[in-house]
């Protein structure tokens, strides 16, 4: 298992920029890929970006593409999630991920994913 922590989430206004963070500890980190998820209430949790193991691959979700950047930093065991141009569809709490199988290029399925930080809310007000 690997222990999760984000950290970045607040409020911002709509056109505003966030940087979610997520430390990882536990597992080797820099042999997983690495996925961000949103929940709205009510809602699944979606993908919305994921970072295959070196980070030379990425995926976005159609909703966040141009907006949104997933990053990595193996050295500190971090990912990041850069949020610009947020709108108030973006309102979610957003949980970082690792999934259970080491390497390969993307993963893009919720069932691949076994470890989940605790999630941090992002709110966008009009």
């Amino acid at each position: 298992q690997v222990q999760l922590v984000e950290s970045g989430g607040g409020l911002v206004q709509a056109g505003g920029s966030l940087i979610l963070s997520c430390a990882a500890s536990g597992r080797t980190f820099r042999i997983y890929g690495m996925g961000w998820f949103l929940q709205a209430p009510g809602k699944e949790r979606d993908l919305v970006a994921a970072a295959s193991w070196s980070g030379t691959n990425t995926y976005y979700a159609d909703s966040v593409k141009g907006r949104f950047t997933i990053s990595r930093d193996n050295a500190k065991n971090m990912v990041y999630l850069q949020m610009n141009s947020l709108t108030p569809e973006d309102t979610a709490v957003y949980y970082c991920a690792v999934p259970r199988s080491p390497f390969h290029s993307l993963r893009l399925s919720y069932n691949e994913y076994d470890s989940w930080g605790q999630g941090t809310q992002v709110t966008v007000s009009l």
